[in-house]
């Protein structure tokens, strides 16, 4: 019998029917662009796997979940999974995966990038040229050997940064690295508990002039505080590929200030990274289709019993 697999990415039928290459049965059914929650919950209930939407869009709240009664796995092709209601699916026994590290080194780079941007004021540079200007003089910037990086979040991403930045990285209090590092950049899941982590007091509490870079997810920064620290001249300048709305309105402020580096989900954006997340996918699809527990699950599901039945 085939396995229904319902594909909420922008992945054709195509393209989901090739990661089984005839290897198990499957019956794969998308649904329309986001926003369409009847379609979501009408082809995800008879769903025995899910592929969550890596563009965080198509939601999996626990009205859809609890309807989803012979699904095995919800495989998220993205790192981020705050879309889905993992403890809600948890209570319904659905194990909940996500990709962690496919783009570890992709959004380590893109981080770089941004830090160099931000402290040699690169891309303001750029502007300045073809605008017609010579902007030699305010380009002075500063050597990033002469500076401290406080990382936020030593998990993949945080120590390939780690790793391109120096040898070995001290661990120290979030406090201490709010208070000491001339740039802070941020590499921590959206959860519960990350919601606005970074908010006015924490922004308050970094150096004045300080640098702050988000390649995680954009509601963990709470962007009006930030607009409020860039406004006020407390902070030097932001480097942003995440926003708390997104697309970002075109009337956000932080559009117009020339001291923040803009890379809309360009972090974790290259061609490697994304043959290596289809290959996350396909693996741990395969792996439940052959009665295996799935790898990389974040809500502590065991399939066990379900998947010898």
């Amino acid at each position: 019998m085939a396995a229904r697999v319902v594909c909420l990415s922008p992945y054709s039928k195509q393209q989901v029917e090739g990661l089984f290459a005839g290897r198990h049965p499957v019956e794969i059914v998308t649904v329309p662009d986001p926003p369409a929650p009847d379609a979501v919950l009408s082809a995800c209930s008879e769903a025995d796997l899910v592929i969550a939407d890596k563009r965080h869009k198509h939601r999996l709240p626990r009205e859809v979940l609890e309807q989803m009664s012979r699904c095995l796995l919800i495989q998220m092709p993205a790192v981020g999974y705050d879309v889905i209601d993992h403890r809600a699916a948890a209570e319904f026994e659905i194990a909940v995966a996500n990709a962690a590290g496919y783009n570890r080194d992709a959004v380590a780079d893109w981080t770089i990038m941004a830090i160099l941007n931000l402290v040699r004021r690169g891309a303001w540079g750029d502007r300045g040229m073809r605008d017609g200007g010579w902007p030699k003089p305010e380009m002075m910037g500063h050597e990033l050997g002469a500076l401290t990086v406080g990382i936020v979040g030593l998990g993949n991403v945080g120590s390939a940064l780690a790793t391109r930045l120096r040898a070995f990285a001290e661990r120290m209090s979030f406090e201490d690295v709010l208070e000491r590092a001339d740039i802070v950049c941020v590499h921590v899941p959206l959860d519960q508990e990350t919601h606005h982590f970074i908010d006015a007091g924490a922004l308050k509490r970094m150096k004045k002039g300080a640098f702050l870079v988000n390649a995680s997810r954009g509601p963990v920064v709470d962007e009006k505080a930030l607009v409020a620290a860039l406004e006020s001249g407390h902070l030097g300048g932001a480097g942003l590929d995440v926003f708390e709305q997104e697309p970002t309105p075109a009337d956000n402020p932080l559009r117009g200030m020339e001291n923040v580096f803009f890379s809309p989900h360009g972090g974790g954006f290259t061609a490697e990274s994304e043959a290596r997340v289809l290959d996350v996918v396909r693996d741990n699809l395969s792996r439940v289709l052959d009665g295996e527990e799935p790898a990389n699950v974040v809500n502590g599901v065991r399939l066990g019993a379900r998947l010898r039945r």
